[in-house]
């Protein structure tokens, strides 16, 4: 839809130096997602995958689980009083006889792209039940080394991030480091739930043995969006939050953090960290 990025004119000063020159900006605009018809949550992303957000974003609430529950994804036609479509608003259809969530569920309320708890009633609101449990995940062991490579890899396929400097970024790896796929958007959430929806209409989930490496810091709602997608690693450039070891001890999640370079942290699910002899007795 070329709506990913955006030109203004800005006033540029390097040593010294002033210039006007155009500069490219991520952008940024209002996403509705309604579910047959209702409203149910409004987010900030930029534009694209918008049908992929919409499926991840109900993933991780429990609402979706296989391709099969998904009708189809549309945008709504005669959003504005002017019956024109501003691709800013999508309809979620589900299968017939796949259960409407209770009303509880609906946000409708205004989030903006750093906070993924915001219109929650509570915490125990966003501890949604997985489908499929993780902790017993056979898939995934890995070593030091590859989870090493990762932000190498992810970092050289941000490709809107080098035009913008604005971008978070979401990649699924295999664990031999093999690159599946790589999402960005201006909010780390909405870079996993395109992710997540896009293995969902692939018919790919659950998403066992598979790696999820984000470009910031891993927060509750990530951390719950992983388990919710059968995920059984993720892991970091930055810090995590207490929420989210707390998630991943208790779900079996391997989680780890602060991922730079040769250095990173464990927080949990050690067991699917492959080291040395040595190493381990340390």
């Amino acid at each position: 839809m070329g709506r990913v990025t955006e030109r203004r004119r800005v006033l540029r000063i390097r040593d010294g130096r002033a210039e006007h020159r155009a500069d490219t900006l991520v952008a940024e605009e209002p996403l509705e997602i309604r579910l047959n018809g209702e409203p149910l949550a409004v987010t900030m992303r930029t534009p694209g995958d918008d049908f992929a957000l919409a499926a991840g974003f109900l993933v991780s609430e429990g609402v979706l689980g296989a391709a099969e529950e998904l009708a189809s994804i549309v945008y709504c036609a005669g959003a504005t009083r002017d019956g024109s479509n501003t691709y800013n608003v999508v309809d979620v259809r589900l299968a017939e006889g796949v259960p409407v969530p209770e009303s509880g569920l609906a946000r409708n309320v205004y989030t903006t792209s750093s906070c993924g708890l915001c219109g929650k009633a509570s915490l125990e609101a966003v501890r949604t039940t997985a489908r499929r449990p993780i902790a017993d995940d056979p898939a995934v062991r890995l070593t030091p080394e590859v989870l090493a490579s990762l932000p190498e890899r992810l970092r050289a396929d941000q490709r809107v991030f080098d035009r913008t400097g604005g971008l978070h970024a979401a990649a699924l790896f295999t664990e031999r480091g093999e690159l599946v796929d790589i999402r960005e958007d201006v909010g780390r959430h909405n870079a996993v739930d395109k992710l997540v929806g896009r293995a969902l209409q692939e018919g790919r989930l659950p998403l066992s043995g598979s790696v999820l490496l984000v470009s910031g810091r891993a927060s509750f709602e990530l951390a719950q969006k992983a388990v919710m997608a059968g995920i059984p690693v993720l892991a970091a450039v930055s810090a995590p939050s207490s929420l989210a070891v707390d998630l991943a001890a208790e779900s079996g999640l391997t989680l780890v953090g602060f991922l730079r370079g040769a250095s990173m942290n464990v927080y949990a699910g050690e067991h699917r960290v492959l080291l040395p002899t040595a190493a381990a007795r340390g």
